[in-house]
């Protein structure tokens, strides 16, 4: 492991997805009275699990959470861990043959990140690679905004995107950046083996660097006025195509 970071999620689906995972919690807060199923699910798992629980107040847990909606339940987890790149790729190809990895270069909305998380988790994805310097934290926003993905996740933070662009090819990975300047269109490109998704902010895309080492440039057609995509949003469709594409073999 590479990195701790200490933080405090909230929100249901982000603390149930801490504890079936097993991250190390320090304890958890519940709402004096709250119910329901899923409150009954995580009562079992924490006191399986054997984590302390406090009863508080609605008004601590919006305090805890700056108003954000914690649905009666935050959680101090004593450290978020990424990986080193090697191991990143070391367990991606452990159980998968063709994995599928996102870039992010420049991307520094933890809720753009938290929804790629989602996304890439859901399709099957094996993991995220960031920037140590200028990249979306790993916070509790980013962790609610993925509904726990990045609990499932491998994620990677090198000093340098270039270094892991060269690891990744010399794995048989091919990286395909999403620009809306590139002339070849992705439902024209093969995304069926070894992937790596390269993404760049929505003000300056892919830096020029990072675009050099793109194995292919593709864009996203685009039918209305409005030239782009919502980095999250071309996410998805770059990693669902991949999908669909290996649906198809």
């Amino acid at each position: 492991m590479e990195e701790n970071m200490s933080l405090c999620l909230y929100g249901m689906h982000p603390v149930l997805e801490a504890v079936r995972s097993g991250k190390n919690i320090d304890k958890v807060l519940l709402k004096q009275g709250l119910e329901g199923p899923q409150y009954r699910e995580l009562a079992e798992l924490l006191k399986e699990k054997k984590i302390p629980v406090q009863f508080v107040p609605a008004e601590k847990l919006s305090k805890i959470s700056r108003g954000g909606a914690h649905q009666g339940v935050a959680a101090f987890v004593a450290a978020m861990d990424t990986v080193s790149l090697e191991q990143m790729t070391d367990n991606a190809f452990a159980l998968h043959e063709t994995p599928i990895f996102v870039i992010l270069d420049g991307v520094s909305d933890v809720r753009n990140l938290g929804a790629i998380a989602r996304t890439l988790e859901c399709a099957g994805g094996c993991g995220i690679i960031l920037p140590a310097k200028g990249g979306a934290a790993l916070n509790a926003d980013a962790v609610k905004t993925s509904a726990g993905a990045l609990m499932r996740l491998d994620v990677c933070r090198v000093p340098n995107l270039r270094y892991a662009a060269y690891f990744l090819k010399q794995n048989g990975v091919r990286l395909v950046g999403a620009t809306e300047k590139a002339d070849d269109v992705l439902y024209d490109t093969d995304m069926t083996g070894p992937l790596a998704i390269v993404l760049g902010s929505e003000g300056k895309g892919i830096s020029r660097t990072m675009l050099e080492l793109c194995d292919e440039k593709v864009a996203i057609p685009m039918a209305g006025e409005i030239s782009s995509l919502n980095v999250s949003a071309a996410a998805s469709v770059m990693i669902y195509e991949a999908v669909r594409q290996r649906r198809g073999k």
